[in-house]
C-alpha cells in the first residue's frame, strides 16, 4: 500500500493509498474550514453549510444526489467539526468516479434554495434542541465554552439559536467565498482507488477554482473557569478539563499516553479507583483533545447528585498522585491500547482517508504508520509522569457541572485540594 500526493496548480491536494485486496473504495473532500474560522456572527454557519450541502445543485435535486449514491449501494453522509467540514462517501471500486462526481458537484454547485434553507433551519433547530436535551453531549459544548472564553474556539459548532433562525442564502454563498477556495480543500481517497484517474477526474471537476487567501483563524488563549447549571436530571454530569499540547507540539503524544493511563479503559486508574472500588459511577474517562495551537484533557463521569463530592475529590487526588507512582505497566498498557486502536481503525478505507486528509491539513505530508507507532513507543514513563505534574498543577482547570448538582465542590474548593 503506497500513499501518493499530489497538488494542483490551484493548490488543491489530491492524497490517495491504494489498498489491493479491498473492491471498494472510501473518498471525500476535507475543506479546512469549521467552527473556528467563523465570525461571532457567523456562529453555526459552517454547519449550516454541511446540511444545505445535499439539498440540491445546478445539476442535481436533493433526491438526486441521494439517488446517485444510494442506486449504486453506497452512501454519503458530511461533518462538521472546529477546524475542518468533511463531505465524503463510500462506494464500490466501479463507482468511484461517480461519488467524486457527486462530491465536486455540491461543493461547488449548490444553488441553496430558499424553500430547502427553510425546511434544514427546522431540522437544525431539532437537532440543537436535542443536543440541550443529551446533557452528556452538552456539558462538553459548556467546557469548551468556559476554556475559551468570547473565542471562535469555543463555541458550539451548532451555533447559537438566534443565529440559526437568521441565516440566508447570502450568508451561506459568503462563507463559502471566504473560505472554500482549492487551496483550502483536500481530496482523500483510499482503498480500490487510482491514483492517477483520480487526478485527471479532479482536475477536469475542480482545477479551475480560482485560489483564494488562506483563512487563518484566531489563535486560541485557553482560560480555564467554572461553569454550572442546575436541573432535575437523574445524574450529575461532571466534566474537569486542564490545557493540553495541540497537534503539533512535541509533547502531543505525552498527553495521549497519560489521558489514556488515567481514564482510557476499564484497567485506567480512574475506572478502577471511582466505579470499581467506590462504585460512584457507571461512566467515566479521561480523553485528550488536540487542535493546532491547543487542546485539552478532560475528564467525564455521571453519577448521583449527593456522591459528586466524593467523585469529584477522588479525581483530584488519583490526578494528583499520577503524578507521583505513574507505572511502567500502566504506561506500556497505554501505549499498546493507543497502537492497536490506531492499527485496527487502519483496517478500514474510510479510517485510512479521514487519517490522510488530518495529516495533509496539519503536515502537508501524510507520515507511514511506522512513525507513528514509532514515537507512540518513544514515550517514556518520566515524560508521562512529567506531563502528570504539570496537569496536576495547572493554574486554570475549567470545570462543568450539569444537574443536581447543589452539593457539588466549588471549582476553589477542588484547587485546595489539589493544592493540600
Amino acid at each position: 500500500m503506497t500513499v501518493q500526493l499530489t497538488t494542483l496548480s490551484n493548490g488543491l491536494r489530491i492524497v490517495t493509498e491504494h489498498m489491493p485486496d479491498l473492491q471498494s473504495a472510501a473518498l471525500g473532500i476535507w475543506v479546512c474550514a469549521g467552527g473556528r474560522h467563523e465570525r461571532v456572527e457567523q456562529n453555526g454557519i459552517a454547519h449550516f453549510l454541511e446540511h444545505m450541502a445535499f439539498k440540491g445543485t445546478k445539476t442535481r435535486s436533493a433526491l438526486q444526489i441521494a439517488e446517485a449514491i444510494e442506486d449504486v449501494g453506497g452512501y454519503i453522509n458530511a461533518y462538521t467539526s472546529r477546524e475542518v467540514t468533511a463531505y465524503y462517501a463510500r462506494v464500490l471500486q466501479a463507482d468511484t468516479a461517480l461519488a467524486l462526481d457527486v462530491i465536486a458537484d455540491i461543493l461547488r454547485n449548490p444553488v441553496f434554495d430558499p424553500s430547502e434553507i427553510e425546511t434544514e433551519r427546522h431540522v437544525i433547530l431539532q437537532e440543537i434542541g436535542q443536543a440541550l436535551d443529551t446533557p452528556d453531549d452538552v456539558i462538553f459544548d459548556w467546557l469548551q465554552e468556559q476554556a475559551y472564553p468570547d473565542q471562535p474556539i469555543g463555541r458550539t459548532i451548532l451555533g447559537e439559536v438566534e443565529n440559526v433562525r437568521r441565516f440566508g442564502r447570502e450568508d451561506l454563498s459568503r462563507f463559502v467565498s471566504e473560505h472554500y477556495g482549492p487551496g483550502q480543500m483536500i481530496l482523500s481517497a483510499a482503498g480500490a482507488v487510482d491514483h492517477d484517474a483520480l487526478v485527471a477526474q479532479a482536475e477536469r471537476l475542480l482545477g479551475d477554482l480560482e485560489p483564494r487567501p488562506s483563512n487563518t483563524a484566531q489563535i486560541a488563549t485557553y482560560a480555564g473557569g467554572d461553569i454550572r447549571r442546575e436541573k432535575d436530571l437523574e445524574q450529575a454530569h461532571f466534566a474537569l478539563g486542564f490545557e493540553a499540547p495541540g497537534y503539533r507540539d512535541p509533547s502531543f503524544y505525552t498527553a495521549q499516553v497519560y489521558a489514556m493511563a488515567l481514564g482510557g479503559g476499564m484497567s485506567s486508574r480512574l475506572f478502577q479507583k471511582i466505579r470499581e472500588e467506590h462504585g460512584l459511577c457507571y461512566t467515566i474517562f479521561a480523553q485528550n483533545g488536540a487542535y493546532a495551537d491547543t487542546g485539552m484533557t478532560t475528564v467525564y463521569a455521571g453519577t448521583g447528585g449527593d456522591d459528586l463530592r466524593d467523585l469529584a475529590h477522588l479525581t483530584i487526588d488519583e490526578i494528583k498522585r499520577a503524578a507521583d507512582d505513574m507505572s511502567q505497566a500502566e504506561i506500556d498498557r497505554a501505549r499498546a491500547q493507543m497502537k492497536a486502536g490506531l492499527l485496527m481503525g487502519l483496517e478500514s478505507p474510510s479510517s485510512r482517508a479521514e487519517r490522510m486528509a488530518r495529516m495533509v491539513q496539519i503536515w502537508e505530508k501524510v507520515p507511514g504508520i511506522e512513525e507513528t507507532v514509532a514515537k507512540i513507543d518513544s514515550i517514556t514513563l518520566d515524560q508521562v509522569r512529567g506531563f502528570a505534574t504539570q496537569q496536576a498543577t495547572i493554574a486554570s482547570p475549567t470545570l462543568a457541572l450539569y444537574g443536581p448538582i447543589a452539593k457539588a465542590p466549588t471549582l476553589d474548593d477542588l484547587q485546595a485540594r489539589r493544592a493540600a
